[in-house]
């Protein structure tokens, strides 16, 4: 696995470079290509590699492509927290619930303060707006995340101590297939967020006098304008995510977020809720 792990990163690594996309998701598909190898590869040449020169804007446009991205921002951003989370539990032997508390709190400070706000700072005027611009978008994706991989990190490798010791190679293994559940969990989350304008997904960044062959997606990619109305797309380019996160979110959008922001917050708490019920039932 670990063999595969290094040859997936290192294809990533390398090939990306080429590929038009945002730096802070070239940075995302590595990170979590390094915690997930294969797996993570697979999902950057399905979502994201350019497949033909010109090409990356109508590649991305789809929608499940823009939430592929926009999930793996989260858990590339979330997992270094999570990762550091779980190293210091083990290492000075947290209780379960204890050490779920300080991945999650790692976990969504590094994810929101820096992944989110620091580097799409930019998007937003301002480090300070883009933090409270990201907070509910962070919060939905987190829950889920967590929801999907405590089950995993509690409940795989019971009985053995390895799998809990960051010095062995089960352990690191064990966090692997966490963040792969979890992110998968983060998914069908991510897609709400992305199609509502809540949270960005692939963009694609050509060097200036490149440019791509004629297609219907701008710099964004798509948030999958193509099914919006004319009117609603005129009115949408020209306002920044900074606008169309608070549009949504206060319901003054042209279709406001369906279910509501809250709803969809009780349902990621739900997902939170289930996974730890499911830990703490079935761990030893």
């Amino acid at each position: 696995w670990f063999i595969l792990t290094a040859l997936s990163l290192v294809f990533v690594a390398i090939d990306i470079r080429s590929t038009p996309e945002n730096p802070v998701m070239k940075w995302a598909f590595v990170l979590f290509t390094a915690y997930s190898g294969p797996f993570g590869a697979f999902l950057y040449v399905l979502g994201c590699r350019e497949p033909l020169p010109g090409l990356h804007e109508r590649y991305v446009a789809a929608r499940w492509r823009q939430a592929l991205g926009s999930t793996m921002h989260c858990a590339a951003g979330d997992g270094i927290g999570i990762l550091i989370g779980a190293v210091i539990g083990a290492l000075v032997a947290l209780p379960l619930m204890a050490e779920f508390a300080l991945e999650y709190a790692l976990g969504f400070a590094f994810g929101w303060s820096i992944f989110q706000a620091l580097f799409m700072g930019e998007m937003f005027g301002s480090y300070w707006k883009a933090l409270k611009g990201t907070f509910s978008s962070e919060f939905l994706s987190m829950n889920c995340l967590m929801g999907g991989m405590l089950p995993v990190s509690a409940l795989s490798f019971q009985g053995n101590p390895d799998a809990h010791d960051p010095l062995q190679p089960l352990f690191w293994f064990r966090m692997s297939l966490a963040l792969m559940v979890g992110a998968l969990c983060a998914y069908p989350m991510n897609y709400w967020l992305v199609a509502h304008h809540l949270k960005h997904g692939m963009m694609t960044v050509r060097p200036e006098g490149q440019g791509a062959q004629a297609s219907g997606a701008g710099a964004m990619g798509g948030m999958d304008m193509s099914k919006d109305s004319e009117a609603e797309t005129a009115k949408m380019s020209g306002m920044t995510m900074a606008d169309k996160i608070k549009a949504a979110e206060s319901g003054s959008a042209l279709h406001a977020p369906s279910p509501p922001v809250w709803v969809m917050g009780a349902v990621s708490l739900a997902v939170l809720a289930l996974g730890v019920v499911i830990a703490l039932t079935f761990a030893q």
